[in-house]
């Protein structure tokens, strides 16, 4: 060891400088442990577990958690994040698209009745600048649609139901962070959950006819970029078909892509767990 230290110094390098890129790339836990802790506590299916709820009194009450996650999600480097693989970075980014949304409706917690009350004529709440990430200022908007839309290694649109925008018509907030090893699983789980939830995704196949989530409407170029085949969102659909409570016979049907397709109004209301907020209003000083 001295021998190395010899050589180093000679190089004109510390040993702590020599050293800290790779103690910062083993620094940081891909398996999101904290955020884990927090979801499993805070995250709560409901009773046919398609749709969950957040505890937002209880994760108010908590915060130091919480922030010291996100704290370590901003002090990730771009250099550290292009050395991660696919599924390292995915699942980071889908955690900090969560985490910070959780931080951005604790900022008004509990005087806000839907995560659009923090927005403004002049600004979304999803246009905010409010957290550092990869290096750069960040608002929401950027992590959905700029670093994992807009990457070409993510086309996945399964993503549209990992991230979670704070409301009862978004998909669920799953009660465990994303890791790499499990996304796959994840992805799929978190999409047939979506897809099986008859208050979002409903399909009649006496009348050919699909009453679908908005964010099949909003982002229907994205189930259709090819994904495992799928052409169109009809062929997505019907490989999810069992999802949607359809037989072998209504999938082939499906797959034509001669239904009609309607969509149904989103519910923006905040996926809050009820009667919490009083709770939280009460250790307000």
């Amino acid at each position: 060891m001295r021998h190395w230290l010899l050589i180093l110094l000679f190089l004109g390098l510390s040993p702590l400088r020599a050293f800290s890129q790779a103690d910062a790339q083993r620094s940081f836990d891909h398996q999101h442990r904290a955020f884990n802790i927090l979801l499993s506590k805070y995250v709560h299916w409901n009773s046919v577990a398609v749709a969950s709820s957040v505890d937002y009194a209880g994760l108010a009450a908590e915060r130091a958690p919480l922030d010291a996650y996100t704290k370590s999600l901003s002090a990730v480097t771009a250099a550290q994040f292009a050395a991660w693989t696919q599924p390292e970075q995915l699942a980071f980014l889908i955690n900090a698209y969560n985490a910070f949304t959780l931080e951005l409706i604790l900022s008004k917690y509990p005087e806000l009745a839907s995560i659009r009350d923090l927005g403004s004529w002049l600004t979304s709440p999803w246009k905010q600048r409010f957290f550092t990430l990869l290096g750069e200022s960040r608002h929401l908007d950027d992590v959905e649609h700029g670093l994992i839309r807009g990457a070409k290694d993510y086309s996945d649109p399964r993503i549209h139901f990992a991230v979670n925008c704070a409301s009862i018509g978004c998909p669920a907030l799953r009660n465990e962070a994303f890791t790499a090893p499990a996304l796959e699983r994840q992805l799929e789980d978190q999409t047939r959950r979506f897809l099986r939830d008859r208050s979002r995704n409903q399909a009649d196949p006496v009348q050919r006819r699909l009453a679908l989530s908005n964010i099949f409407k909003w982002y229907g170029d994205d189930f259709a970029r090819g994904f495992l085949g799928a052409a169109n969102l009809s062929a997505f659909l019907a490989r999810y078909s069992d999802a949607l409570g359809l037989d072998a016979a209504q999938t082939a049907d499906l797959r034509t892509g001669d239904w009609d397709i309607e969509y149904l109004d989103y519910d923006w209301r905040l996926n809050a767990t009820p009667g919490r907020a009083d709770q939280a209003s009460s250790r307000k000083p």
